[in-house]
């Protein structure tokens, strides 16, 4: 048997377990049990070990300062074009409003996206989810129970969604991008079936109030998108969790041998974007009072943009939910211009697959200089 330079026989430190808990012999012979290491010194340990450690954390903290501080400045510039170009008609609290509102729905999508894309995962179907939740929780049958249970239904559909995806993915070991994109077509196939492809009407006063009740000039909409960001953003920079997600995209072996269950905790992520698809279904339902297989269409596209532009690194490991919020604000800002200067959509779509380019370019390039 094999010794090992810190005293242990090899065989025995094989056999202990990734949980932080170790022992060691005492110069008497006896074996003396060491307290349990914190996990988040456990998690930067084994980062380390794995050769992973890219850059000290307050680099990667100054980074994404100085992103979200670029991206505000092109928030800034996008204001000056719309005054420049749209005759006073951007300015307006009303469109300020619309702006915000049309950010709320697809924000939402995005927070679940950004989870996801941190832990080293990918999701095409977050549209496709958004719609299947939708039509579900505004069929007759359900809409017959009252709006609590429209409620949790379209937040279950969304969550059983993901589940799916995540246990695929996780415990099936298929590859995320193959698996969400067989979601997206089965999800929006089975909500035109539910639905036979008809916009189904919501009755239910409670629902459609959702969209139309306001605090202090601003609609409720706004403020629930502003309380899943806030939970978000505590989730992912406060908690054990966050910790997590951080830890299984940089390096999930790494991860493994810190003692995280790394499937399990890749398919909470996956869980956890089709709960925001549930809770956009419910705020697309109030805002457009139907239930439709076409709600969220391109959503996935516009939520993965943001993402990227935010700083979230397509491989893993690195982001930031602020940045992702800014980037969903520029994107919809960049229609709303557009719709203001009566441009054709397809012209939209091209102006954001070039910044979804340049985002991708400017990532590549801050991860090849940096040390």
């Amino acid at each position: 048997m094999s010794e090992r330079t810190d005293g242990l026989p090899e065989s025995t430190a094989e056999a202990q377990p990734p949980t932080g808990r170790t022992s060691t012999v005492a110069p008497s012979g006896e074996a003396v049990e060491v307290p349990p290491v914190d996990e988040h010194t456990r998690i930067e340990e084994a980062a380390a070990a794995a050769g992973t450690a890219r850059q000290p954390s307050w680099t990667v903290g100054r980074l994404s300062e100085v992103r979200n501080l670029g991206l505000v400045g092109v928030l800034v510039l996008l204001g000056i074009v719309g005054v420049l170009t749209t005759d006073g008609q951007f300015l307006t609290s009303s469109n300020i409003i619309n702006i915000l509102v049309s950010a709320s729905i697809i924000g939402v999508v995005t927070v679940g996206m950004t989870f996801v894309i941190i832990g080293g995962g990918i999701d095409l179907s977050v549209g496709a989810l958004v719609a299947l939740a939708s039509v579900w929780a505004t069929t007759l049958q359900t809409q017959s129970y009252g709006w609590f249970i429209m409620v949790i239904t379209a937040l279950l559909v969304g969550m059983g969604a993901g589940l799916i995806n995540g246990v695929l993915i996780a415990y099936g070991r298929l590859v995320p991008f193959i698996v969400t994109l067989a979601m997206l077509v089965s999800a929006r196939g089975l909500a035109q079936a539910m639905s036979d492809r008809r916009t189904q009407l919501v009755t239910v006063r409670e629902i459609t109030n959702i969209a139309t009740t306001e605090w202090l000039g601003i609609p409720l909409l706004v403020y629930l998108f502003a309380a899943v960001v806030a939970v978000g953003w505590l989730v992912l920079n406060r908690t054990t969790f966050g910790r997590r997600t951080f830890a299984v995209g940089g390096n999930s072996e790494a991860a493994r041998l810190a003692g995280i269950d790394v499937k399990r905790h890749t398919a909470l992520l996956y869980v956890l974007s089709g709960l925001c698809c549930g809770i956009a279904a419910v705020m697309i339902m109030a805002r457009t009072t139907t239930g439709s297989s076409t709600h969220g269409d391109l959503y996935e596209l516009d939520a993965i943009a943001a993402v990227i532009i935010g700083g979230t690194l397509l491989t893993g490991g690195r982001g930031t939910l602020i940045g992702s919020v800014l980037g969903v604000l520029v994107f919809t800002t960049i229609t709303n211009l557009f719709v203001l200067n009566n441009l054709a959509s397809d012209v939209q779509n091209i102006a954001k697959g070039l910044i979804i380019i340049a985002a991708v370019l400017l990532q590549r390039r801050s991860k090849a200089s940096s040390p």
